[in-house]
C-alpha cells in the first residue's frame, strides 16, 4: 500500500507552509496555491510534496485540480482547508463582490473539496477533514463585515459536516486561531511586540497534526488557539 495523501490549500509562507512541513514526515502532499513559484520552491525543498496551482474559488480549475491529485497521487486521507479570503470595512462600504468572492474561498471550496474527498474516506471508514479558521467565524466586528459573514458559514459548514461523517468513521474539525500569526508582514506591522506576542506556524501545524490523528473516544471539534500573551477576543 503507498503512502497516504494529505491535500492542504492555501500553502502560502506562513500557516501553509507550516502544515506542509509538518505532515510531508509522514504523507504524500498535495499543496494547492495560486502562486506556481512558490509551491515549485516547496517542492525542492520538502520530500513528498506536490504542488498543484489552483485557485480554489475557481470551481472549474478546483474540479480538475482534485482530479489531477486523485489520478496522480490517490485519494487523500486528510484534507486541511487552509485558503482564506478576506476583505475588511463596515457593511456601508465593503463591495458585495467581495464578500461573494470571500464566500467561495472560505466556503464554498470548503463545501467542493469536502464533496470531491469525502466519500473515498467513508468507504475506508477514516480520514480528517480540517478547517484553519479565526475569531470572526463568532463574532462580528464592525470592519470584519467582508469577512466574519464567510467564516461564520464555514464553521457552520464544519459543523453539519462533523454531524454527517462523525458516525462514519470522518473527523471533521474546526481549528480557530485567535492570533497574530508570526509572517513576515505582522512582524513588520507590529515591529515593537516581543517574539512570544506572535503565534508561531510551526506550533498551529503541531496543533492541526494532533487534531488530525486524535483518537476516535475523543475527538475535538471547535478548537481555539491562541498565545499566552493574546487577550481573549471570545470565551
Amino acid at each position: 500500500m503507498g503512502q497516504e495523501i494529505c491535500l492542504i490549500t492555501g500553502v502560502g509562507p506562513g500557516t501553509g507552509k507550516a502544515l506542509v512541513e509538518r505532515f510531508a514526515d509522514a504523507y504524500q502532499v498535495a499543496m494547492l496555491a495560486r502562486n506556481r513559484e512558490r509551491l515549485q520552491g516547496i517542492e525542492e525543498a520538502v520530500p513528498n510534496t506536490k504542488g498543484y496551482p489552483c485557485d480554489v474559488a475557481d470551481p472549474e480549475q478546483l474540479q480538475t485540480t482534485l482530479a489531477a491529485i486523485k489520478a496522480e497521487l490517490g485519494a487523500p486521507s486528510v484534507v486541511i482547508h487552509n485558503a482564506v479570503g478576506g476583505a475588511f470595512g463596515n457593511f456601508l462600504s465593503i463591495d458585495p463582490e467581495a464578500l461573494n468572492r470571500n464566500f467561495q474561498i472560505n466556503t464554498t471550496a470548503l463545501l467542493r473539496l469536502a464533496q470531491a474527498t469525502a466519500p473515498s474516506m467513508i468507504d475506508a471508514g477514516q480520514g480528517a477533514i480540517l478547517c484553519t479558521g479565526n475569531t470572526a467565524a463568532y463574532r462580528g466586528v464592525e470592519n470584519f463585515a467582508g469577512f466574519a459573514p464567510t467564516k461564520a458559514a464555514q464553521r457552520i459548514l464544519c459543523e453539519s459536516m462533523a454531524r454527517h461523517l462523525g458516525p462514519k468513521g470522518v473527523h471533521v474539525a474546526f481549528i480557530a486561531i485567535d492570533a497574530v500569526i508570526n509572517v513576515p508582514w505582522t512582524r513588520k506591522r507590529f515591529a515593537d511586540q516581543p517574539d512570544d506576542f506572535f503565534c508561531q506556524p510551526k506550533d498551529i501545524a503541531a496543533e492541526c497534526w494532533h487534531v488530525a490523528h486524535q483518537p476516535r473516544s475523543a475527538w475535538s471539534f471547535n478548537v481555539l488557539i491562541r498565545p499566552h500573551r493574546e487577550p481573549w477576543s471570545i470565551s
